[in-house]
């Protein structure tokens, strides 16, 4: 699968219009649970640094509508635009996730979708970029799978990869770089059946 993995980039950047049209079409924020919980984790007007933004809605929309200034970093730069048009007073970043070194922090720091696209390897190494950019007591959310394995979805019939490690090696990792866990529900059927870990740093 990991040819799957080395075409995510290239897959959303083919595919960005009919992504964003099947998203906006299921109608209704079935995140707004878990934004709302780490909402509360983050102080009022607090810097949100959304990895894997994509074109900015619903998520980002949501924490800019709530007074979060938010940070959207994506590798595929046709979302970006996207991003831009939607949120144009927004910053902006063109790169891959692993790459990140943006010698700032935030408050809030969010992988919602998009960290479970990396495969094993790569998931382990983006703890310490997680790290790097959280200030005192921020707060970090992301998505995975239930159990340590590889998934491959379809995206406009072309594969979409999909990675997770188990979930004690999550807590390893989390813990490792200071983050202890709010909350977590294994393919939570609140929303759409994901894999959910909230935590903050201590």
């Amino acid at each position: 699968m990991g040819n799957d993995a080395d075409n995510i980039v290239g897959l959303y950047q083919r595919h960005a219009n009919a992504w964003v049209r099947e998203r906006l079409q299921e109608g209704h924020l079935y995140e707004r649970k878990w934004l709302q919980s780490f909402c509360r984790l983050v102080p009022a007007g607090g810097s949100v640094l959304d990895i894997g933004c994509g074109a900015g809605q619903p998520i980002a929309t949501y924490l800019v509508e709530h007074g979060y200034p938010v940070m959207g970093v994506d590798s595929s730069a046709v979302m970006i635009s996207m991003f831009q048009l939607r949120l144009p007073d927004q910053e902006t970043l063109v790169s891959d996730m692993w790459l990140l070194s943006l010698s700032r922090t935030f408050d809030g720091v969010l992988a919602w979708d998009s960290f479970f696209h990396l495969n094993h390897h790569d998931q382990k190494q983006m703890f310490p970029i997680f790290r790097a950019h959280a200030a005192p007591r921020a707060a970090l959310m992301f998505t995975s799978g239930p159990a340590h394995g590889e998934a491959i979805g379809r995206l406009e019939g072309e594969p979409l990869y999909h990675a997770s490690l188990d979930a004690a090696e999550y807590k390893h990792l989390l813990d490792s770089q200071g983050f202890e866990v709010v909350a977590t529900v294994a393919e939570d059927p609140t929303c759409g059946g994901r894999t959910v870990w909230l935590a903050q740093l201590r």
